[in-house]
């Protein structure tokens, strides 16, 4: 008895064909996605800019050989290193992604799609400081934050509907294919040769989520975007040589990423791609906390200021009440020891426990100095999450996107505060009037810590006005931020 293979090369699975297409064709005219882009971009390179306050993060980066400077190489914004496309967006989707403090985007998937700009912009900071050399006109700050438009649409256009996180897949899969696509049309890419740079970001081994999750979660969350995106710049690269591509990559059966990685069900789609995912993206503001929990944690704070006023504090509180929604369940509700500043910053019960405490929650609250302090735990042990089935419904509504938590203490003489329920964050679009000049006020905090005065308002002066940033030369921009 013989078997035998069908081997007709079949047409492109249809899912990289309408991404392809996406990144081809689609004109962005929505004024709300081009500002709240320049929002994210700023907020994005300021978060940046504080992780290089730490050695953790700022060990990993620099070209790979010390000493390696590529001419006409990308800039990485704080640090003196001129490096290659690939490097450069290790770097800087590093130093972005280290603080858990850039956008978010929740849906079925989570992720963060400003963890693209890694590859964006070293891409075009790399094609806009050739174009000079060789006479050529660069790149624009628009171009970047078209770009940046796009990448966030698939991805989170993607994560709406397809939970990669129940198949144990980490979401950074989803950085690697949005940076393929939108990194390949800023290549100049043929369709064909995006449908390529597509089907090998699927056919890669895809990251597990075990660095996010108990009993191992660590500083490998921090870099796995920057990985991914730079991942994504050198897969367009290869597919710019016209190296083939993999047209069944999901679709194949057996060895297609759907039966191989997804168990057999294809992706689903709630809406075609445009812009509604920039316009409607999570920005973290207030606190660098995992999303799931910033509502949670505006709730602590506003409750240690009704202790205060009460002449109460944290060692008066007997228990603590959360009602929450699944996926905050799912992803931060820990109890157990904490092992280090990643497993901190995605536990709910840590990060309510520090502002109850103190009024605050930073990022060097996470670090092990902060965190020996055993009222933390002593505090954290009282906490208890339960999932309220409305707050998941709200969660998972198009029109809603609710991040809700709602929080109940109770002291140890039996006095019951009034639940503090929060739906939406200070970065919600429903709050948008009240974060943008919060958002704007965390910039010119981080621009202070790494450049003097001229330079910040310098740095400023463009990238508060919209017209001129989107006028300006990548390299042009880019060079603001040298150091």
């Amino acid at each position: 008895m013989s078997s035998h293979s069908n081997n007709e090369r079949p047409a492109p699975d249809g899912v990289l064909v309408d991404i392809a297409d996406y990144v081809l064709n689609y004109r962005v005219d929505s004024s709300l996605a081009y500002e709240t882009a320049r929002n994210c971009l700023i907020d994005t390179l300021g978060c940046g800019l504080e992780a290089l306050e730490y050695p953790a993060c700022t060990k990993l980066l620099g070209p790979i050989v010390p000493g390696t400077v590529v001419p006409n190489g990308a800039k990485v914004p704080g640090t003196p290193y001129q490096l290659d496309p690939v490097q450069a967006a290790f770097n800087i989707g590093t130093m972005i992604r280290w603080l858990d403090f850039n956008d978010c985007w929740l849906a079925a998937e989570w992720g963060h799609p400003s963890d693209n700009l890694g590859g964006i912009l070293a891409v075009a900071d790399w094609l806009a400081r050739n174009a000079v050399a060789t006479g050529r006109t660069p790149p624009t700050m628009r171009d970047v934050l078209t770009a940046m438009i796009k990448a966030h649409e698939i991805q989170g256009c993607i994560a709406l509907e397809n939970a990669f996180n129940k198949v144990g897949i980490d979401h950074v899969i989803l950085v690697k294919v949005a940076s393929t696509a939108v990194v390949a049309g800023l290549l100049g890419l043929t369709r064909e040769e995006i449908i390529n740079a597509l089907s090998l970001a699927f056919v890669d081994g895809q990251a597990l989520r075990t660095y996010r999750h108990a009993p191992n979660a660590g500083s490998r969350k921090s870099w796995a975007a920057g990985d991914a995106t730079s991942r994504a710049v050198r897969l367009a690269l290869i597919a710019q040589t016209g190296e083939m591509g993999y047209p069944s990559v999901l679709t194949a059966p057996t060895w297609g990423f759907y039966d191989a990685s997804f168990r057999g069900k294809p992706f689903a789609f709630q809406r075609p791609y445009g812009s509604y995912v920039m316009e409607n993206v999570l920005f973290k503001i207030s606190y660098p906390a995992e999303f799931h929990a910033q509502t949670a944690v505006e709730a602590a704070m506003t409750l240690h200021g009704a202790l205060a006023d009460m002449g109460r504090s944290a060692a008066d509180i007997a228990s603590i009440r959360i009602r929450t929604h699944e996926a905050c369940i799912r992803i931060i509700d820990k109890s157990g020891p904490l092992h280090n500043p990643a497993d901190r910053d995605h536990t709910i019960q840590y990060m309510v426990a520090v502002p109850l405490l103190f009024g605050r929650l930073t990022a060097s609250d996470y670090e092990d100095a902060v965190a020996a302090d055993p009222r933390i735990d002593a505090l954290r042990a009282k906490i208890t999450c339960v999932e309220d089935p409305a707050f998941t419904r709200d969660y998972h509504d198009p029109e809603k996107r609710s991040i809700a938590n709602a929080m109940t203490l109770v002291l140890t003489d039996g006095t019951v505060l009034p639940e503090v329920l929060v739906e939406y964050p200070i970065g919600h679009k429903r709050r948008r009037a009240d974060g943008i000049p919060l958002l704007e006020a965390k910039f010119r905090t981080n621009l202070a810590r790494r450049f003097v005065e001229k330079r910040q308002r310098a740095i400023l002066d463009v990238s508060l006005d919209q017209e001129r940033l989107e006028a300006m030369a990548v390299n042009d921009y880019v060079d603001l931020y040298a150091n």
